[in-house]
């Protein structure tokens, strides 16, 4: 899967000259042709704790099409914050910092998918899977050296970090999952840990920060998830999204009204 490009070197990029020195280059797309696989949230506003999510694939001629039905999903209780992904650092809006309880906006790489059963469901394509165990969890403890990782206790000896997140939670939120790779794996402390795609709570009960869906269409989602179709998130205002379509080489049309919440 492709490795999200740190901060200094996208800067870098960004700065080269026009070869024909009629000044700068565009901003490079976030998703780029390898990617075959996407998974769009489109929001109301900034502030929306809900919004609509759809599958897509890329066509051979470069076209998205839409894969299964529209699906509503929880956000953060704060609504959403630009996070630390592949698209350009220069983007208008608030920025996503720790704690805050906002969903990050922009386009994600995804990292694992995890979850209580031994294996993805029965007809997954082999995305990476990491069983979770009482002894798993995510480290948000900004103090400590393992922020925004996921780390098995029986492994690494505990230190002063105190807030953490486990992945063998009772309620049942992290049966399945998927890692979002926000913030990672340039790591900035602070800039906001421990994002996943997950089952909700129900309808209308807005998350700390990740984006929650019922279970059955998370599932849906790990059994089409192929490593080699290096899938990519894109979360994003349905204004901002506009916005940026053509640039991002996204979807064009509606979902389908997005939600005021």
């Amino acid at each position: 899967m492709r490795k999200m490009l740190p901060a200094a070197g996208l800067a870098a990029i960004l700065a080269v000259p026009h070869p024909a020195g009629g000044g700068p280059l565009e901003p490079a797309a976030p998703i780029d042709a390898t990617a075959h696989q996407l998974i769009v949230v489109r929001a109301a506003n900034w502030s929306s704790t809900a919004g609509l999510l759809q599958r897509y694939e890329r066509q051979s001629a470069g076209e998205w099409r839409e894969v299964g039905s529209v699906v509503p999903v929880n956000l953060g209780r704060h609504g959403l914050a630009w996070g630390r992904g592949l698209q350009p650092s220069d983007e208008l809006g608030p920025t996503k910092r720790e704690g805050d309880g906002r969903s990050p906006a922009g386009a994600f790489d995804l990292g694992n998918a995890f979850g209580y059963a031994d294996t993805l469901p029965d007809g997954a394509h082999g995305f990476p899977y990491l069983q979770s165990k009482l002894t798993t969890y995510c480290i948000e403890d900004v103090r400590s050296p393992h922020y925004n990782e996921i780390i098995d206790t029986s492994r690494v000896k505990p230190s002063a970090w105190q807030r953490w997140s486990p992945l063998r939670r009772t309620d049942g939120l992290f049966r399945w999952g998927v890692v979002v790779r926000q913030n990672s794996p340039a790591v900035v402390v602070g800039a906001g840990s421990c994002v996943f795609l997950h089952v909700w709570r129900g309808e209308h009960q807005p998350t700390a920060g990740c984006t929650a869906m019922p279970a059955n269409a998370v599932e849906d989602i790990l059994r089409w998830l192929d490593p080699a179709a290096e899938p990519v998130l894109v979360q994003l205002p349905e204004i901002t999204y506009r916005s940026v379509a053509t640039r991002w080489s996204l979807p064009d049309g509606d979902l389908a009204a997005p939600t005021t919440r």
